[in-house]
């Protein structure tokens, strides 16, 4: 079951120099180059390339990048940065790799709601901040609890959509667990709708990606539901 709920150009700045003008379009985007696989290739731009990247764009804003307020803006962006997108740095299947098989015969879903995220638009590059709700149905062992957090924070220190970070958490838990099956449910109020655009604060996006039993069984699927607390939404 995948639920999908919804909750002007400028030419190039006068005075930006040719080496800023150049990297603009690859360094600013993260500061990295990223594969198709989502991790990041040996072309990734420098820092000194992403600061300048920065500069350009304060000056296509309108401002002077070299006065006192905005001096160390560069830096500070690039630091921010390094931490925003540092999932690209991470495998998320190294971090489910140590499992418990002592689990005495426990077979039931293991579930961890309300866990709380930030991410960042790949069309905008503003942030989406939400929770997620993870939920797995074991098959003869189990991962520790904050490796799943830890997933959700790899997925979502990328750019993304929310559509495909919902499905990106859950198929990495199956393959990496085999479980029974997996349930991911994330909300999200995206600020390229709530600060731009059509200006709708509070209005969430509610995914869902569901494999194995939680999408081949109703039963299932519904506790988990009413787990989460989106029982009468199903």
């Amino acid at each position: 079951m995948n639920i999908v709920t919804p909750a002007s150009s400028r030419g190039t700045s006068v005075g930006a120099s040719s080496t800023d003008t150049a990297i603009t379009g690859s360094a600013i985007a993260g500061a990295a180059i990223i594969g198709s696989a989502g991790t990041v290739t040996e072309d990734r731009p420098t820092r000194e390339q992403a600061e300048a990247a920065v500069r350009t764009l304060l000056r296509w804003a309108g401002d002077d990048p070299d006065r006192e307020g905005l001096k160390a803006t560069p830096d500070r962006v690039v630091r921010s940065y390094e931490e925003f997108f540092s999932g690209y740095d991470q495998d998320p299947e190294e971090i489910l790799a140590r499992t418990f098989e002592e689990i005495a015969g426990y077979d039931d879903m293991v579930v961890l709601r309300g866990i709380r995220f930030e991410s960042y638009c790949e069309h905008h590059m503003v942030p989406i901040i939400g929770i997620a709700h993870i939920g797995y149905l074991p098959n003869n062992r189990v991962v520790g609890i904050s490796k799943l957090a830890r997933v959700l924070e790899i997925f979502s220190k990328r750019l993304q959509i929310q559509e495909k970070m919902t499905a990106e958490i859950a198929n990495t838990i199956d393959r990496a667990l085999k479980p029974q099956g997996v349930a991911v449910v994330i909300e999200g109020e995206h600020q390229c709708m709530t600060t731009r655009g059509v200006h709708r604060p509070g209005v969430n996006m509610v995914t869902s990606h569901m494999i194995g039993a939680f999408r081949d069984n109703e039963a299932t699927r519904k506790e988990f539901l009413s787990i989460i607390g989106r029982g009468n939404k199903d």
